[in-house]
């Protein structure tokens, strides 16, 4: 199997998507304004011990001081936060939640950087394993992996482990490489600690490029390409540092077309927002996702078949099984699914569709469950959550119809419409370009992407205006040469 891996990096944001066999099966998006602190560890000193809220202020250089819990000292209920800390003293922290409005970060001293297949807790002393990996054999093979690797890195720095959920499956080489990683990790981790002579950040979770060619540059992929020089540079450091064995497969994307444009991944993010999927066959999907669940219809539509009806459910349902797979991962939809095959009458037909389907979602990383098909035709089954749906991600609810459909944010068709300009500016020699939006969309042009429009218009040396369009929806945009 052909597997490849696309970054596309904008100040705004960064893209990633995972390609095989020419097909996207994973689409991850990064905003640079969204990006919070959680898993960040920091050199933080105490501004203010309270001893009756059991608790004390730290400042680790943010806006606000954050707030940390004698329980996230030390796992005694009895401590008292006056003998742990005191006004002024230096303290390694990590965050674990954001700041919230008024309030400051939640910390703790209890920390842990992690891998793809590992997280590593410096004062702990054990090892454990994920519970979701339920399967003992599978649990005892991962402990020995690691107990191995411990001996064979020679990276016995004392402190516990946890085998990850991801970890199912891995191998020794892929367990070995990632104590590697962190053993080279904490070390500089602690190197910058001891350092620290005043509030600062040591370690910030990796930006998406980076946890790239961390999580997703396993065995099988043949190339990590970049469309921007200076994340390319970036990656090339990192892995030379952290993971060289994948420094081989990095490649700078210099081209005048769009990565994403190359590879259709901006048609295919498009498709992945609408209800219906069009099967190659003529049958559809309509998808659905809910708060509860999502439930996935299958339709025939203008598929008749060449023998029967049977034969026309038959063909479709197992082409709708593979292609439904594909769009979980595209979507990244998670919880219980609900999948509706038109009804078969043939129990073979049932069985080798289940099989189809249990086949294409054996390649979905992410864990999932599935049970048979029912006498209705329905399949349940459930896949673990790993961030936001690309629709939660990309869209907000629409005030037009109180929430019963979405559409894209400003923000979103900003970028689109900064990508539209890239492209125009390329393609033809005029001056001046006019872009005709909703209000919505202007207003965030002018204000919060302003910057970004003076940047733009440097870098392709053009004039860009901008005129409200009362009739147009917040989706819709032209872009007009002058």
């Amino acid at each position: 199997m052909s597997e490849e891996i696309l970054v596309n990096v904008t100040p705004m944001e960064t893209r990633v998507a995972v390609v095989e066999n020419g097909a996207t099966q994973d689409i991850y998006i990064e905003r640079s304004a969204s990006r919070g602190v959680v898993g960040n560890i920091y050199a933080g000193k105490v501004r203010r011990v309270l001893p009756g809220m059991q608790a004390a202020f730290v400042d680790i250089g943010l806006e606000r001081n954050s707030f940390i819990h004698v329980s996230d000292i030390v796992e005694s209920d009895t401590a008292s936060i006056s003998e742990q800390v005191h006004d002024g003293k230096k303290i390694i922290v990590q965050v674990t939640k954001d700041p919230l409005g008024t309030k400051g970060a939640r910390l703790t001293m209890q920390l842990s950087v992690s891998s793809r297949y590992l997280v590593y807790m410096p004062d702990g002393n054990h090892v454990g394993v994920s519970q979701r990996i339920d399967d003992s054999e599978e649990r005892e093979r991962l402990q020995q992996l690691l107990a191995s690797a411990l001996v064979e890195e020679d990276a016995d720095i004392g402190g516990g482990y946890i085998l990850r959920t991801a970890a199912e499956g891995a191998g020794a080489d892929e367990i070995a490489a990632d104590l590697r990683f962190l053993r080279r990790l904490w070390a500089a981790v602690s190197r910058r600690a001891k350092a620290a002579t005043k509030p600062e950040l040591l370690y910030e979770d990796l930006p998406l490029h980076l946890r790239t060619v961390r999580d997703l540059a396993r065995p099988g992929v043949e190339r990590v390409r970049v469309d921007s020089k200076e994340s390319y540079t970036a990656l090339a450091s990192f892995c030379g540092d952290y993971v060289p064995e994948i420094s081989e497969l990095l490649e700078h994307y210099p081209g005048e077309r769009p990565l994403f444009d190359i590879h259709g991944i901006e048609e295919e993010l498009q498709k992945a927002l609408s209800r219906k999927v069009e099967l190659k066959s003529g049958g559809y999907l309509i998808i659905d996702q809910t708060e509860a669940m999502t439930t996935i219809d299958v339709n025939t539509g203008s598929f008749v078949g060449r023998k029967n009806q049977e034969e026309t459910i038959f063909k479709t349902n197992l082409e709708a099984a593979t292609t439904l797979a594909r769009q979980l991962r595209l979507r990244n939809l998670g919880g219980i699914i609900i999948v509706d095959f038109i009804d078969m009458q043939d129990a073979e037909h049932k069985r080798q569709v289940h099989r189809t389907l249990e086949k294409a979602m054996a390649r979905d990383p992410a864990r999932n469950k599935i049970t048979g098909v029912s006498e209705l035709g329905l399949v349940e089954m459930t896949r673990k959550r790993t961030r936001e749906s690309l629709e939660h991600l990309l869209c907000e609810d629409c005030p037009v119809c109180n929430g019963r459909g979405v559409l894209k944010t400003a923000e979103t068709v900003c970028y689109e419409i900064f990508r539209e300009i890239m492209r125009d500016a390329r393609a033809y020699e005029n001056d001046n370009l006019l872009v005709l939006a909703s209000q919505a969309v202007v207003d965030r042009l002018l204000d919060e992407e302003s910057s970004n429009v003076a940047d733009l218009e440097e870098f392709i040396g053009k004039t860009i205006s901008f005129r409200v369009e009362p009739g147009y929806g917040q989706e819709h945009f032209d872009i007009v040469l002058l």
